[in-house]
């Protein structure tokens, strides 16, 4: 995962195997292979760079940073430790830590304190 500051102050946030191939992708002239986004916003300058682990932990953390708003994301950037309880946050969330469910349809009715009446009410 990794975030790059553009010329005009602008933050970018994506997620790479290989930050420096993609942030030369990025830099390409004419855009290259890089997000659209960037294009024309060079020079381009790395913020932060982290190795998360799965790339689908890397995808929910790249999205929970991009719904930040911008003063959000540059709190964020401020200290490495902030960083570190977002991932660690979405970590949990993916291990479904913390989350709680719903009881299933059969708990509910055999946790059922009324019972069934034997005659009719009639």
């Amino acid at each position: 995962m990794y975030i790059v500051r553009c010329r005009d102050g602008a933050l970018y946030t994506g997620i790479a195997t290989d930050v420096m191939r993609r942030l030369a992708q990025h830099a390409a002239p004419g855009g290259g292979r890089g997000a659209k986004s960037l294009r024309g916003r060079a020079p381009l300058a790395l913020a932060v760079q982290r190795v998360i682990g799965s790339r689908s932990l890397a995808q929910s953390v790249e999205s929970r940073i991009k719904a930040l708003s911008r003063p959000r994301k540059l709190w964020l950037l401020e200290k490495r430790s902030r960083l570190d309880r977002l991932v660690a946050a979405a970590r949990a969330e993916r291990s479904g830590a913390g989350i709680t469910r719903k009881p299933s349809r059969s708990s509910r009715i055999s946790s059922s304190t009324t019972s069934i009446p034997t005659t009719p009410p009639w």
